[in-house]
């Protein structure tokens, strides 16, 4: 299994990593900072470096368990040491993003107790769907106020981890609908102050101050139950 190391330090830029296996276009290291695509966070791209050649690094996502980087171009050999490098202003945004999400769905479910029923994460827009049955725009720019308030008091940022059982005792923790995935047991959590704590695999700042304001673009209605936000941050 690769090593996530994005999980516990979502600032690292670079990383030496060695080559375990390439399938044509497919790549696996041992360790990796680029981030693959999942719970509505988009994947990393960048470069993988060896020696005075460059493979941009296009896509990433999870398959049967192991991180596969997509690469372009070839001649990484097995048991290679390479240099990852990933395009930190597209990572820092969505990191900022990423965090904004999570004080907005908090904010929504204060006043809801609705959960999240999916998302998307973008640079220029993103978009969050969570069970209410009426919405109006009215509503959205308090839920956006709410969660700008919260983003302003300069919440320091922390992850931890918690064992499946331990995880399983505190229902508060999962602020999805569709549930925790069953198959992981070492369970991520990310805690926004005291504003916001749920288990989440993705990248995030260190402080809410780093996030900017929440801008809200517009709503639609998605069904009975199922409501959606555009957003943007500044």
């Amino acid at each position: 299994m690769t090593d996530q190391v994005y999980l516990d330090d979502s600032y690292l830029k670079e990383l030496e990593a060695e080559i375990v296996s390439v399938d044509g276009n497919k790549v696996v290291l041992d360790k990796t900072i680029f981030y693959a695509t999942g719970g509505g966070q988009p994947n990393d791209v960048g470069v993988i470096v060896k020696d005075d050649l460059k493979f941009v690094v296009s896509d990433v996502k999870k398959e049967e368990g192991e991180i596969i980087h997509y690469v372009e171009g070839s001649g990484l050999p097995i048991g290679d040491k390479v240099i990852c490098k990933i395009d930190w202003e597209r990572r820092y945004k969505l990191m900022r993003t990423h965090t904004a999400a999570h004080v907005l769905a908090a904010a929504i479910a204060k006043k809801t107790n609705a959960m999240i029923t999916g998302g998307e994460l973008g640079l220029d827009k993103s978009k969050m769907d969570f069970s209410v049955d009426e919405l109006s725009n009215e509503q959205a720019q308090e839920f956006v106020k709410a969660a700008n308030e919260a983003l302003a008091k300069n919440l320091d940022i922390n992850t931890y981890y918690k064992t499946r059982e331990e995880f399983k005792k505190d229902p508060s923790l999962v602020k999805l609908a569709k549930g925790f995935p069953e198959h992981i047991q070492k369970v991520r959590i990310v805690a926004i102050g005291d504003y916001d704590i749920q288990a989440d695999g993705g990248t995030h700042v260190k402080n809410t101050k780093e996030v900017g304001k929440i801008n809200l673009i517009k709503i639609e209605n998605k069904g009975k139950g199922r409501k959606r936000i555009y957003y943007s941050i500044d």
